[in-house]
């Protein structure tokens, strides 16, 4: 299930990408900017500030869907078994669905509006949610993409089953992968996973030859100290990975999960601005690492 397509991204991988995101994680990260995309089923999304009450919404599912005092709808979000039945019925667009199944072809006549922009080194990227998690349809979809010579990066988690990486790993031009702590105790207290499992995948794609490039969210209250983050920098030098980036916390995603009705747990915490990673980047520099900072 896909849950968006972003054109023309240029953050993502080398030249233009086109941007495909995966719905479904098995992570839990406090700091997700991208709630919608956790659950392996449909979401729905409600902004009130688009509602103009035309009530169509109640009438498609009036047992979890209800007016409240003044403006505004109330759903039930449990009680709504087809969630896909709400899907353009709002004329405002107040209410609206995310996760849609595409097939291989569907996602290929997408990427084929782009690929006169890819040019010598652009491409696809594969996002999410966690990509890897949906290897019985990307087996098929990278086999396409490599009949058609269009370079492939994923940026993941690596919190997926070995079997899951096995699978793919020769489809993939280039591994943008999150490291996110190296604390064990750390990790699955703020992502609900096991960092043992990411470790011990990272390990084994690096002896594989892959190529692979580091991605540090720094995140405020989680890994944003010197000494944590020195303490990533090395366990990555350590492997002979030879690139980092180090990705500021931001609060774009805030404003989904007041629209998914769920609260944000970083709400407290401000941006991280750029210049306060230099510091790690710098750090990096020494140890022979290419970096690069911000999102």
């Amino acid at each position: 299930m896909i849950f968006n397509i972003q054109r023309f991204s240029t953050h993502d991988g080398d030249g233009i990408r086109t941007l495909i995101f995966f719905k479904g994680c098995p992570l839990h990260c406090q700091w997700c900017s991208n709630p919608e995309g956790i659950s392996y089923d449909h979401t729905i999304l409600y902004d009130k500030r688009l509602c103009r009450d035309l009530g169509e919404c109640m009438k498609t599912e009036s047992r979890a869907i209800r007016r409240i005092n003044g403006h505004g709808i109330r759903i039930e979000r449990g009680q709504i078994a087809h969630p896909e039945i709400l899907r353009d019925v709002c004329p405002s667009r107040a209410l609206t669905v995310v996760g849609e199944e595409k097939s291989v072809e569907d996602l290929l006549q997408e990427i084929e509006k782009d690929r006169p922009f890819y040019r010598d080194n652009g491409g696809v990227t594969l996002s999410g949610g966690e990509p890897l998690s949906q290897t019985a349809f990307l087996v098929p979809f990278l086999r396409a993409l490599k009949e058609r010579k269009i370079p492939v990066n994923v940026e993941t988690s690596l919190h997926v089953k070995w079997e899951n990486i096995a699978a793919v790993v020769e489809g993939i031009n280039t591994f943008l992968a999150d490291l996110k702590h190296t604390d064990t105790k750390k990790f699955r207290a703020f992502t609900g996973g096991n960092a043992r499992m990411v470790t011990d995948n990272l390990k084994k794609l690096v002896a594989g030859g892959a190529r692979v490039i580091i991605r540090v969210p720094v995140i405020p209250g989680f890994n944003h100290t010197q000494k944590e983050m020195n303490h990533i920098i090395d366990y990555v030098d350590s492997l002979g990975i030879k690139e980092m980036h180090f990705l500021p916390y931001h609060t774009l995603g805030m404003e989904k999960y007041r629209m998914m009705n769920i609260p944000y747990p970083y709400e407290p915490y401000k941006p991280v601005r750029d210049e306060e990673v230099y510091p790690y980047a710098e750090y990096a520099q020494k140890k022979g690492l290419r970096t690069k900072t911000g999102g």
